[in-house]
């Protein structure tokens, strides 16, 4: 099966054993092919799994650091191939991951990007509703994490509103514009989790704004929310009473693997697309953890062409909450970030803003 034919399928409705005969193929063929065009990769496959010749399984596939991006040119493609370059989120003194894009990658990220949205969103562009300053886009050939992250997300939308000012404060008359424009009727939301709630929620009152109709897709800052001793549930609870919006999906994801987001489900947990899968590994043995164990997630997907992204060591932790088992359809690893590896860099998109730096 094809990539082409994997986005094709109705997303998540995968089970998981023929979705890992699939993947193993597309990923074997991926790590080949980046070895014999990354000699920088190839040269840590052979230091690090010297004894690798082909995986049997998603868990005998090599895996290299996504922190690796932002020390070294890792790529598969030549510099005048270079369509535009993704950089990571960083805070004052960090360095920052540099993805190189080819024009098809960014299509695959693209494409991707779509059919997990549209399982959600529908397949017409709604209204939508961003949680950003319009300020933001500037550079069309360099993106940061956070403005990669808008600019692949307002291809869903059309008659896009951006809800802050310059100054990060509430625009409400547009957004009282927008509402009685587009309110009536479904609209998309679009916002880096700390800054939806610092910049949006905490400063509406209950009942101000009616955002029934509204489907929020957010991601990334829950470090900073957790400082503020801010759940998820606690999260969603706001909003419902605050605005009475009850369509809520967060997604975990990466730049380093842009376009194979995991969607959250109705259950709270989170859902690899047709097209990737996580793997979680122990941290002290690296092998593959049993259900329910906490480890190290390891992203695997086969979107990416110019770089070798396809089978990343991230430095989050989280557990498989179980397999083929959601009550709503969903098929595949049904899994949970916990939080950060120990003395990880804080690094969500939003939480770059929430330490004062810009994008």
């Amino acid at each position: 099966m094809s990539f082409d034919e994997l986005l094709a399928l109705p997303q998540f409705r995968l089970e998981q054993a023929r979705k890992e005969e699939v993947l193993l193929d597309q990923l074997n063929q991926l790590t080949d092919y980046h070895r014999s065009h990354c000699p920088e990769y190839d040269r840590l496959v052979r230091i690090v799994f010297p004894r690798f010749k082909e995986a049997r399984t998603l868990a005998d596939l090599p895996y290299i650091p996504a922190s690796l991006f932002k020390t070294h040119s890792l790529k598969s493609i030549p510099e005048d191939r270079i369509f535009k370059t993704l950089t990571s989120s960083g805070t004052t003194g960090q360095q920052v991951s540099q993805i190189a894009l080819d024009a098809e990658t960014a299509r695959r990220q693209t494409t991707a990007l779509s059919r997990i949205m549209t399982h959600v969103l529908g397949p017409e562009r709604l209204p939508m509703m961003l949680i950003e300053s319009s300020g933001l886009l500037k550079d069309r050939f360099r993106f940061s994490a956070r403005s990669a992250g808008v600019l692949g997300m307002i291809n869903f939308g059309r008659n896009h509103f951006y809800a802050l000012d310059g100054d990060m404060s509430l625009n409400r008359r547009g957004l009282e514009a927008f509402l009685q424009a587009h309110g009536a009727r479904p609209f998309a939301i679009f916002g880096f989790t700390f800054m939806v709630w610092e910049y949006l929620l905490r400063t509406v009152q209950s009942g101000e704004f009616d955002f029934r109709q509204g489907i929020l897709i957010h991601s990334g800052g829950w470090k900073k929310l957790q400082d503020q001793t801010v759940s998820n549930e606690e999260f969603r609870r706001a909003w419902r009473e605050k605005t009475g919006l009850e369509h809520i999906y967060n997604f975990y994801g990466m730049v380093e693997q842009v376009g194979s987001v995991f969607l959250e489900g109705e259950d709270a947990c989170l859902y690899p697309p047709n097209f990737a899968d996580v793997i979680i590994r122990n941290p002290n043995t690296f092998s593959e953890s049993a259900p329910r164990e906490i480890g190290i997630i390891q992203a695997l997907s086969v979107v990416p062409l110019s770089y070798p992204g396809h089978s990343l060591l991230t430095e989050d932790q989280g557990l498989i909450e179980g397999i083929d088992v959601n009550a709503c359809g969903r098929k595949g690893k049904a899994f949970r970030v916990i939080g950060r590896v120990p003395k990880a860099e804080l690094r969500g998109c939003s939480d770059v803003h929430a330490v004062g730096v810009g994008a």
